[in-house]
């Protein structure tokens, strides 16, 4: 937000404005207090024009979110051979228009508030956001048909100007979206209710893993060395983590003779508990349900590989308590909650807190920045395809043209996280305008040899902190270092879910249940790979193609196949969690 100028002199208006609102409130109050019935309606409209205005937050997500994917499903409209472009072209064609035609209808949807309505700033955003899809479709509209009248050997540099041209519209109409979403009190609203969410969960968990009797408390004992790396180990502890909060059992961490720690976590982060760190209890059993273990007072966690049964708090799901208050804040509540528990574990003890300060102010890490992460060695080849730096600099090269619409670019910085120490110095060579800050040496400690000692975790720590620092992530989300990183930026912003790139999977929990979405719009099948679709059909998600269409199963036909991605939205499982509503006093308490 802009400074504001005179200070005393607008804080005295503000004031006065403000004052002048609560005697008009008060006075309204105290007249009809008399009539009891007609402050209550009054009060009924009030908080019923809230509701419809805190409404409009969800709609403009998913019309932003539909839009993100206009150039993908653009790129498809160049054919590549001129036999089948027409019909190729035109399919795409209906099928974008109907696109466009949909998220107009739900500009158009605003128009339709009662009341107040929204604010000015609003209003003009809505409308240059309108324009610019209306204008961005006849553009295309009339470029593809002149596709047909193009020589084959002018076809390249025509299909190249035609993409540019349409970046240059898209980056106007997301711009546009983005200050929409501010608009009017809208980005106020947003930070303090992500501040108030986080508070209320950190606050649950706090109280639970600090019982005032450790020896009558129920416990959940979670042993750290699961055979994998440090970002596999930490979603292995936050597991454990969401079936102690779901259960409510103080979490126990094992983590003595930690292969990258022999002192155990406590000495890299806080402990996990500052009053129940000793898991002797009455009676000790391995997991066998919750119902089944009510009795028992200590309950050992195998891996989530090995869970049987499956408790109903695993991820994708969300607390039923809080699900309102996150699908209208969070883009993605299901990463939004395993933030939190990745947000608490990861607390620094001094030691590391003061690295990460000497290594920022080293590195010259500062803003504007964007992340890229690069895993080669034991990925490449098993868990992933080898990508080269090409791959992810061009989308690296779209966000800093997104960030310069909002924000001045004195550089483009990069940081780069790999464990490939050739990489940095092939990087400087191809892209001598970015500037790449990075540290070498963490890239030689993440090797295969030198992977699993205290180096090499104050290395993926840093990297993995840096990551999550920068304005937008570029990665493989096959690499768990990534998705550590993204769900750590979910901390950092009110809703940071659409600020990655990943060449290859989409976000996943190892372990999670079924990821689904469902289907709003109908879609016929155009060929042999696509699947129909009929609005509340249960898709089982297996990935996004990032064109514009993804893939999976439809449950109800059993088919697989692709559809295209804007068609279906996130089916976002509730689970009853318990509530703490202790803990909730006490941060009530807290706050007066």
């Amino acid at each position: 937000m802009r400074p504001w100028a005179g200070s005393w002199r607008w804080i005295t208006l503000v004031l006065l404005a403000w004052g002048t609102l609560l005697f008009y409130i008060g006075g309204h109050l105290v007249r009809d207090s008399e009539h009891p019935e007609r402050s209550s309606r009054e009060l009924s409209k009030i908080l019923a024009k809230l509701e419809r205005l805190k409404q409009q937050n969800e709609d403009l997500r998913r019309m932003a979110e539909s839009l993100r994917y206009h150039v993908d499903v653009l790129l498809l409209l160049i054919p590549e051979g001129q036999a089948e472009a027409g019909s190729l072209a035109a399919g795409r064609l209906r099928s974008l228009e109907d696109q466009l035609t949909r998220a107009k209808q739900k500009i158009h949807s605003f128009q339709r508030l009662t009341g107040d309505g929204p604010g000015p700033t609003q209003e003009e955003l809505r409308r240059r956001v309108e324009n610019g899809v209306k204008e961005l479709w006849y553009f295309v509209r009339s470029e593809v048909k002149k596709l047909a009248n193009v020589e084959a050997s002018e076809r390249q540099k025509y299909a190249d100007t035609l993409l540019q041209d349409m970046g240059h519209q898209e980056r106007s109409i997301m711009t546009d979206l983005y200050y929409l979403s501010q608009a009017d009190g809208v980005g106020e609203w947003r930070v303090k209710e992500a501040k108030d969410l986080s508070d209320l969960v950190q606050n649950r968990i706090t109280y639970l893993q600090n019982p005032p009797d450790c020896s009558k408390a129920r416990k959940l004992v979670c042993n750290i060395n699961k055979g994998c790396g440090y970002g596999c180990q930490l979603h292995h502890v936050v597991y454990c983590f969401m079936i102690a909060y779901g259960t409510q059992r103080t979490l126990i961490l094992e983590s003595h003779n930690w292969r990258y720690a022999t002192g155990g976590w406590e000495t890299v982060f806080l402990p996990v508990s500052n009053t129940c760190t000793d898991r002797t209890g009455a009676t000790t059993g391995h997991w066998s349900g919750e119902a089944h273990d009510k009795d028992v007072q200590v309950v050992e966690l195998p891996i989530v590989d090995s869970l049987h049964p499956r408790p109903p708090y695993l991820p994708l799901a969300i607390p039923e308590d809080l699900a309102q208050r996150l699908h209208r804040l969070h883009g993605d509540p299901s990463v939004w909650w395993v933030s939190q528990f990745v947000k608490y574990l990861v607390r620094p003890q001094t030691w590391l807190e003061k690295e990460i300060q000497q290594t920022t102010a080293k590195l010259g890490f500062k803003h504007p920045i964007i992340g890229v992460h690069v895993r080669r060695t034991d990925k490449v080849g098993t868990e992933a395809a080898f990508h080269p730096i090409e791959e992810y600099m061009l989308h690296v090269e779209e966000q800093f043209q997104h960030l310069a619409r909002r924000v001045h670019i004195d550089k483009k910085r990069v940081y780069l996280a790999t464990d490939d120490p050739s990489l940095l110095q092939e990087a400087k060579t191809k892209y001598p305008e970015y500037e790449f800050i990075s540290d070498n040496s963490i890239s030689w400690s993440a090797g295969l040899h030198n992977r699993y000692t205290e180096n090499s975790l104050r290395g993926v720590i840093l990297d993995i902190h840096f990551l999550s620092q920068t304005d937008f992530l570029v990665c493989t989300f096959s690499s768990q270092v990534c998705r550590v990183a993204y769900e750590i930026m979910q901390t950092l912003h009110p809703d940071a879910s659409s600020f990655f790139y990943s060449l290859d999977d989409i976000y996943y929990f190892g372990g999670q249940n079924a990821h689904n979405q469902i289907a709003v719009y109908p879609h016929q099948p155009r060929n042999s790979e696509d699947i129909p679709l009929e609005p509340g059909d249960v898709i089982g998600v297996a990935g996004n193609h990032w064109d514009g269409y993804s893939k999976g199963v439809n449950r109800k036909l059993g088919r697989t196949g692709l559809y295209p991605s804007y068609k279906v939205k996130e089916k976002i499982e509730t689970v009853k969690y318990p509530t703490y509503p202790e803990a909730d006093k006490l941060l009530t308490a807290q706050k007066k």
